[in-house]
């Protein structure tokens, strides 16, 4: 029997309802997402769940750590010797750092070496102490930039994730090589900075004065590391939730995560590289480890595989193989 024209406007209306309701309960479900990983101020967040060791794949607690007495002697450096120092970017936003001197002596002592240095998600500097004084021990100047939405840039807008901080980052070296041309410059970075170098490496503008780049544990692209963590902390798939949380990330942070892809940029790089991922690491799979390296395409590049090593541990692991790799890499291109 056939519906009236009533019965027919009533559905009608009863579906674009329920449309509406789906499409708010969606757009509220990705603004919530977007807030949780993104947003440095939230208070349901990923950063206080990674605070609290409440994420699977993050196992610092009770992994080994066999450079402990040399990461507290590092730390001291860091703090006794950090240097303030500014970079307004090409939006405007004055971003901070610190720089850190190098050791007379060293084998890159000659006041022209750098190494630039990138913490991870939700880090800071100061958590590269470490790999900022071995590079200062070898006579590099350093500098470690704090990335938007972390430190002392905490208010300078979402967690940019690696994709603006790249941008930031070869501004961040046009500075250097303004005042010292004769720069030669080491990208360097773990988890979130080592997807941010790898950004880097492909884009536009990317000065020559960059001699290699070294990366650690570094994720593919944004939408696969936060499809794995959608999955991993909500249980849930990736469509329709990461989709609208994409597009409010589009609306409020200016990108999409599917476009902040380091994979896309390694395909247009041509500096010298060095991927490192610890085949133990789940919070960044190890598996992105080769789809990052084969898709570089760089005619000079090296992978290191730490065995047992978890996420962002391999310097721990294995110290003497990891700085021992880092460090002929490093004399064959410095």
């Amino acid at each position: 029997m056939a519906l009236s024209r009533r019965t027919k406007k009533v559905v009608a209306a009863i579906v674009a309802a329920a449309a509406v309701l789906v499409l708010v309960g969606l757009g509220a479900a990705g603004n919530f997402l977007v807030d949780f990983a993104l947003n440095p101020h939230a208070e349901v967040s990923m950063a206080n769940m990674m605070r609290a060791e409440d994420v699977d794949g993050l196992d610092y607690a009770e992994a080994p750590k066999l450079d402990e007495a040399y990461a507290q002697e590092a730390a001291s450096w860091f703090d006794a010797e950090k240097r303030s120092v500014s970079h307004q970017a090409d939006d405007g936003t004055m971003l901070l750092g610190w720089e850190l001197p190098g050791a007379e002596g060293g084998d890159y002592a000659d006041g022209h070496t750098w190494a630039v240095v990138c913490h991870g998600y939700v880090g800071e500097p100061a958590d590269m102490a470490k790999y900022a004084y071995h590079f200062s021990q070898l006579g590099m100047n350093v500098l470690t930039p704090a990335a938007r939405g972390h430190e002392r840039n905490v208010d300078t807008g979402l967690i940019q994730m690696g994709w603006q901080d790249a941008s930031d980052l070869l501004g961040w070296v046009d500075q250097i090589v303004e005042s010292d041309p004769e720069a030669r410059i080491l990208l360097f970075g773990t988890s979130m900075g080592g997807a941010e170098v790898m950004m880097a490496s492909g884009m536009d503008g990317l000065s020559e004065n960059v001699r290699l780049i070294v990366e650690d544990c570094g994720y593919t692209s944004v939408w696969d590391e936060f499809a794995l963590q959608l999955d991993n902390v909500f249980g849930l798939p990736s469509f329709p939730v990461l989709n609208v949380a994409e597009a409010a990330c589009l609306l409020r942070a200016g990108y999409t995560f599917e476009g902040a892809s380091a994979v896309e940029s390694l395909r247009k790089a041509s500096v010298p590289m060095l991927f490192i991922h610890g085949d133990a690491d789940t919070f960044v799979p190890f598996s992105m480890l080769d789809e990052c390296y084969e898709a570089c395409a760089s005619e000079d590049k090296g992978r290191l595989v730490v065995e047992g090593a978890g996420h962002g541990l391999s310097a721990s692991t294995d110290p003497g193989l990891y700085w021992g790799t880092v460090d002929e890499f490093l004399a064959k291109h410095l």
